[in-house]
């Protein structure tokens, strides 16, 4: 990853972390795997019926654990290349020519001034509901 890159990723870190922010991706995949594994156990220990209750109870542990809430810096650091150039991309354009030489800087630079924080925050949540389709939640 570029240090410029490198850097942005890092900014988004401490904003999130410093904000308290989790989040909850929608993974339907996870849950309809979850669904299908208890239906396929419930029909080879139970038969039809097995099944039934097998898919069942799978579809319910699926349907609890989509909604389970992750750090927002957590989620951040397992971003793929693509979604990381894409969240570098949105939060570049809020920063414009804003100048720095190393994460630290960035980080202190925008900590600093409550505009510029509020407009990183804003990309950044922009991007996590928009593109990841997550619900955000802020630490009670």
């Amino acid at each position: 990853m570029a240090p410029r890159m490198e850097d942005v990723m890092r900014l988004c870190c401490e904003i999130s972390a410093h904000d308290q922010i989790k989040v909850a991706v929608k993974n339907s995949a996870q849950g309809a795997a979850l669904a299908g594994g208890g239906a396929f156990v419930g029909g080879m220990v139970g038969g039809p019926v097995g099944m039934a209750v097998g898919g069942t109870a799978g579809s319910l542990l699926g349907w609890l654990s989509s909604s389970q809430f992750k750090p927002l810096p957590q989620i951040l650091m397992e971003l793929s290349p693509t979604q990381k150039r894409k969240l570098y991309n949105d939060v570049a354009a809020v920063l414009g020519n804003l100048d720095w030489t190393n994460a630290a800087q960035l980080v202190a630079l925008v900590m600093g001034n409550a505009t510029l924080q509020q407009q990183v925050t804003a990309a950044l949540l922009s991007y996590i509901t928009k593109e990841l389709r997550a619900e955000v939640r802020y630490q009670d």
